[in-house]
């Protein structure tokens, strides 16, 4: 399985984007996929609030741990990880219109009303992030 289908793998069995990015790259990351659902368990419905959409959340962790920095004096890796970030938030952005949850699926899914009409379905979602 590639990383896309182990993601809408995850996805149809009812994980959040960020926990279905993120457990699709855990080997690649050097993580569990068990640690990988659970450190993204947080993220889903752009953290409960139809923020930063946790496909982003998702790829940013995983960013974070392929190109991330753990030495605040190294500016050359703290640049590398701005750098990849910016990045990503910028071609996620154009491909699906927004980086902000509640625009890309076209409700406020922080309510329960928003939830209702679209919230989320492979069939909704997948012409979105294409």
């Amino acid at each position: 399985m590639d990383h896309k289908e182990k993601a809408l793998w995850y996805f149809n069995r009812h994980f959040h984007c960020s926990q279905a990015v993120l457990a699709a790259f855990a080997d690649d990351c050097g993580i569990t996929e068990h640690q990988a659902l659970m450190l993204g368990s947080c993220f889903g419905s752009g953290m409960r609030k139809g923020e930063v959409c946790g496909a982003c959340t998702g790829a940013l962790m995983v960013l974070g741990l392929l190109y991330g920095y753990d030495d605040p004096a190294v500016s050359k890796d703290k640049g590398r990880a701005d750098g990849v970030n910016d990045m990503m938030m910028e071609r996620f952005s154009k491909r699906c219109g927004s980086y902000l949850c509640n625009v890309i699926l076209d409700c406020d899914i922080s309510t329960s009303e928003g939830v209702k009409p679209k919230f989320p379905t492979l069939s909704y979602i997948i012409p979105r992030v294409r």
